[in-house]
């Protein structure tokens, strides 16, 4: 079967606080989904947007995670761990139809990864309905970024998943239309990410590294680079990591005038409109409604 293009499925975005996630992004806009709780000790509520989501997460039941293993990845002791350095982006997903061919095709090209992580947990409906949804994983990681996880996520109850109630929002998003990590050297990463994607979806020029995608793209960055185009170095680590996002809207007037509704610290950068990571629980977001 020849390689396609994965597209983002989702972003996971760490917060100590669940609630007080929720509030800073209900004051950017975001319609969020009531909280649901994980089997393996965390917590997280969601911005569903077109076929893609945010993840808000947090650890609200620490004795519940499982103790590192080897070749299984502890999801709950690696939210918990990058918590303790920061708050954040931690990890970028793509949309699976199979988790357990996705994890044999990321063994086979030698990526690092482990056994496949399937779950279940309770979601409720915008009827206040409760029903359960599943999921599949398949976790991809290169030890150069460890604060930079890459995962394949199989629903397994998409009709109980997207709803139009939770993807209406009053700034107007439709989706994450790039993800941005800021690197040392990009370059280097892209082999790992020509494994994870097609290797015709990854190209290299003097601005960065690009990496096509089904739905959205990824764009790995350099520091003066990431300056350059955003205005301001980023706050992280000196690894590899998940420095800005940028979601599409249909009028930025309208995201705008939320913003300064609810008070929100905000800039113009070109035909962008930017909440800097300071104010953005680690992780800066761009909006826009340009192509």
């Amino acid at each position: 079967m020849p390689d396609t293009k994965r597209g983002i499925d989702h972003l996971v975005l760490c917060a100590q606080e669940l609630d007080t996630a929720c509030k800073v992004y209900q004051s950017f806009g975001f319609t969020t989904t009531p909280p649901a709780d994980h089997p393996f000790g965390t917590s997280n509520s969601l911005v569903q947007l077109q076929g893609c989501f945010l993840e808000l997460i947090a650890v609200t039941a620490p004795e519940q995670i499982a103790p590192a293993e080897a070749g299984k990845f502890s999801f709950g002791g690696y939210i918990e761990t990058f918590l303790k350095r920061r708050e954040g982006m931690s990890m970028l997903v793509f949309e699976s139809h199979d988790a357990n061919a996705d994890q044999a095709e990321f063994a086979r090209k030698g990526i690092d990864t482990f056994e496949p992580f399937h779950f279940e947990r309770q979601a409720t409906l915008p009827d206040g309905k409760s029903v359960t949804v599943g999921f599949s994983l398949a976790f991809a990681t290169m030890p150069e970024m460890p604060e930079a996880v890459f995962f394949t996520c199989q629903q397994h109850a998409p009709q109980y998943f997207w709803k139009p109630e939770y993807q209406s929002h009053p700034n107007g998003a439709t989706a994450v239309r790039e993800v941005v990590i800021v690197a040392d050297a990009p370059g280097n990463l892209a082999s790992f990410f020509a494994k994870l994607q097609p290797p015709c979806a990854v190209s290299v020029d003097t601005k960065g590294l690009q990496i096509a995608t089904a739905r959205g793209q990824v764009t790995v960055l350099a520091t003066d680079k990431f300056m350059d185009r955003f205005g301001t170095a980023t706050s992280g680590p000196d690894t590899p990591h998940f420095a800005a996002y940028i979601v599409a809207v249909e009028d930025i007037e309208k995201t705008k005038d939320v913003l300064r509704q609810n008070e929100v610290n905000w800039r113009h950068r070109g035909d962008t409109v930017i909440v800097d990571a300071d104010s953005a629980l680690g992780v800066m977001i761009a909006f826009t409604d340009k192509p």
